[in-house]
This record gives structure tokens, sequence and C-alpha cells, in this order.
């Protein structure tokens, strides 16, 4: 343990994804039985119960289901990133999934709106998104 809550362990099964986001690409699994893509990596579809679900490439686009601006957390690292905006994105493949906006101003909460489109980034091998330059809702 590194003494640190943010970063991941990864095991045997989500290595593949780890390795991936320390390269800067974020891959989702698809199920071959009934086509569904999901997130968190997992290795049956939760949608059919497949076990034929294989990594492929995402796009990085997203699209902003919800949001908080954190003001506390005491856990390292946190308490030297606050405040910062935890989030719930829609990634253009389906899946939901957690993760952070980051943007310009720290944070970027003026910019945010439901529905605002986001790509991602990657800070220390995790996804994190931004709000897409010049989409920005109100």
């Amino acid at each position: 343990m590194t003494g640190r809550f943010d970063l991941p362990e990864p095991d045997v099964f989500t290595r593949t994804y780890w390795e991936a986001a320390a390269e800067g690409r974020l891959l989702i699994r698809r199920c071959r039985a009934c086509g569904r893509a999901h997130h968190y990596p997992r290795e049956f579809c939760p949608h059919c119960w497949s076990e034929d679900v294989v990594w492929e490439p995402a796009s990085g686009r997203a699209t902003l289901y919800t949001w908080s601006v954190v003001h506390r957390n005491d856990l390292p690292p946190f308490a030297d990133r606050t405040p910062y905006v935890a989030a719930v994105v829609d990634l253009a493949e389906g899946p939901r999934m957690m993760t952070e906006v980051v943007g310009t101003g720290e944070p970027p909460a003026g910019e945010l709106s439901a529905g605002a489109e986001l790509e991602v980034a990657f800070r220390e091998g995790i996804p994190v998104f931004r709000v897409v330059p010049g989409t920005a809702g109100g």
C-alpha cells in the first residue's frame, strides 16, 4: 500500500486496463454475445452474463451525467487537490464511469452543465475528463 487512496491496485484481470491507461489509452469491455459495452472491466457481461467479452479501445469522448464539487477530503493526496470535481460520465460507447473532471479553472465547475461534452485526459495513469473546448454549457 502506498499510503495514497487515488492509485489503483491492478490485479491479474484489470492489469490490461491500467497498463493501457498508463500509456494514455482508455479501454472498455464489449460483449460479443449481446454487443453491449461495459465499464468497470469484468470477466463477464453484466447485461447478459456471457463470458465472451473482449477489450476494445474507447473513443475517449463522454457527456457529463452528474457531478459534485468536493471541498473537503482528508485522505492523501485529495486534501492537496480540494476543491475538485467528482463526476459520473456517459462514455460515447454507452457505459457510465466514475471519474474526475479537470480543467483550466480548478475546479471547472462554472464550465459544467449536464450533457457537457468531455474528452479523456490522464493524470498519473488515471483517466480523468475535461470539457471539450468551445462546448461548455451554462
